[in-house]
């Protein structure tokens, strides 16, 4: 746990909290670290928890399957972001989405009812914690009104048009990584893999972007 401390000090949950109060915490908020292997689920779609998943190494998905296998990609989690946080604070409302590792990591989960039920003595430090976890909270809605945004759009160029431009926000330039290959951003989109390879290469040749692998420029020539 001492490896990761730097990590969980970093993460937004416990921003602004010190490392001798968050080692404290720990104990208090019954922490519980595992490691979890690529493709492993950390959490299925229909169970109901109260722990929130704050990720410590590798990456994961956050993703709903069909009745048929075809996944949509909701989110990615990367080292100091947490996940499961809605689901745990609604107190046993079952999971409806499924937390996958796209890598081999690492996770700490932390009892949410010791989060949200402040000790007697009332700490500066558990109270911004618990200030700090309906940011992260709000953060991830508007995450995932950004996506709504995206699947609004009704051609495959246009869900790739607004998706590069949100990540051009972002990154305050035009010139950016995302963090899917091609199958997860088609699946994060809802769209064929095949159509959105055809279109990204139309749109290189329409002078609208540039890319290698995961590494996109946008242009406005020709736009």
């Amino acid at each position: 746990m001492e490896n990761s401390l730097w990590i969980i000090r970093n993460s937004q949950i416990f921003s602004g909290i010190s490392e001798a109060e968050i080692t404290e915490m720990l104990g208090c908020l019954d922490a519980k670290q595992k490691v979890f292997h690529k493709d492993e689920l950390i959490f299925r779609e229909g169970d109901t928890t109260e722990t929130i998943g704050l990720l410590l190494t590798g990456a994961a998905f956050i993703v709903q399957d069909d009745f048929w296998g075809n996944r949509n990609i909701l989110s990615t989690v990367i080292p100091g972001q947490t996940f499961a946080e809605t689901f745990a604070c609604s107190m046993g409302a079952a999971m409806t989405v499924s937390v996958i590792a796209e890598s081999e990591c690492e996770v700490i989960f932390l009892n949410v009812r010791r989060i949200l039920t402040t000790c007697p003595a009332a700490c500066a430090h558990h109270s911004r914690m618990i200030r700090n976890l309906l940011s992260d909270l709000a953060e991830k809605n508007l995450a995932y009104n950004e996506k709504l945004t995206h699947m609004a759009q009704r051609t495959t160029r246009a869900r790739l048009l607004s998706y590069f431009s949100a990540a051009a926000r972002k990154s305050n330039c035009f010139e950016f990584d995302v963090p899917f290959s091609r199958q997860q951003l088609a699946d994060y989109l809802s769209v064929e893999r095949s159509g959105l390879s055809l279109e990204l290469s139309r749109m290189k040749k329409d002078g609208l972007l540039d890319y290698h692998k995961n590494h996109f420029v946008l242009k406005r020539e020709n736009k």
